[in-house]
């Protein structure tokens, strides 16, 4: 039997070990890095112990009697220990259900962890929430992905963005000043789609202080001006886009092309995966945004899914 435990402050430094050292985790799962918008959230995530060794934990979590795995979080899913087996992970989710009747939660949200971002295989836990919670599919998003080590040739539209920076005098240049890609990431999302990004600018930037090495901003400056950017999510496995954009006049002169250049061709190119991240519109994913799929195919990007299920425990 599993002994559950629900997280709180004292399990810290516990959390973050396991988290360290699981099959799946990231960066994202550090408490420094959940608990950043903590005042947001009603935490409810869950550590899992047999024989008094922690296994798994579960970032969550809990609103109006659902349990989210984890709102605000890009990704987040049962992180398992590499000693986990897969009949563990059914009688977990199992057990699991006993413990959230008792709670009173009615239902399950469950945010899966692209394989991508995986350091073994693991997906024991789509196993077991399929044939144990029969589980349902909610929401399907489209992202886009390169094998980077497959070296893929760049559509003729992309290469020629790289020329005309390089031809306007453009430069990469890695910064820890975020507020100037910020205004420029924020009129292009506010013009463009009417909303702002999900961090502030003071979040981001605490964020970044507390994860350096995971969290990187490329600007591409022309005449000592900022015209586009990027901030990197950095894991062991994947290189995330997690924000591009550009000025109008970066936009013409191929600021993005050259910032992936240089990231994909040089900085990063012994990583085996760049992520794009979601190219859709709506909370199911329903809706391609085509202009966008097809600048991230130009860049050799082909088709990943992002899955979120939910079950009645």
């Amino acid at each position: 039997m599993f002994e559950i435990v629900r997280y709180t402050a004292g399990h810290a430094d516990e959390w973050d070990r396991f988290v360290g050292e699981s099959k799946n985790g990231t960066f994202l799962f550090f408490r420094q890095y959940m608990d950043y918008h903590s005042d947001r959230f009603r935490d409810h995530s869950l550590l899992f112990y047999l024989e008094r060794r922690l296994l798994a934990v579960l970032p969550a979590n809990e609103r109006d009697g659902v349990l989210y795995s984890h709102q605000g979080l890009t990704y987040g899913s049962l992180l398992m220990s590499r000693q986990l087996t897969v009949a563990q992970t059914v009688e977990l989710f199992r057990q699991l259900n006993d413990y959230l009747r008792q709670q009173g939660i009615v239902r399950v949200v469950y945010k899966c962890i692209p394989w991508i971002y995986h350091r073994l295989p693991a997906e024991e836990d789509l196993y077991a929430i399929y044939h144990v919670c029969h589980a349902r599919p909610i929401a399907r998003d489209f992202a886009t992905c390169i094998f980077l080590q497959q070296h893929l040739r760049w559509e003729r539209v992309r290469r020629r963005g790289v020329a005309r920076a390089e031809q306007a005098g453009m430069v990469a240049r890695r910064s820890t000043d975020f507020a100037p890609f910020w205004q420029v990431l924020t009129d292009n999302l506010g013009s463009k789609y009417g909303v702002k990004p999900v961090h502030t600018v003071q979040e981001i930037e605490l964020l970044h202080s507390r994860f350096p090495e995971n969290i990187i901003l490329y600007n591409a400056e022309l005449d000592g001006r900022v015209v586009g950017g990027v901030v990197l999510y950095v894991t062991p496995q994947v290189v995330h886009a997690q924000y591009s954009s550009a000025t109008p006049e970066g936009k013409r002169l191929g600021a993005m092309d050259f910032l992936y250049s240089q990231i994909m061709g040089t900085d990063f190119a012994d990583y085996p995966y760049f992520d794009f991240g979601r190219s859709t519109d709506n909370a199911d994913g329903s809706s391609l945004n085509l202009p966008l799929v097809f600048q991230k195919e130009g860049y050799g990007g082909r088709g990943l899914c992002y899955d979120i299920y939910e079950w009645q425990p």
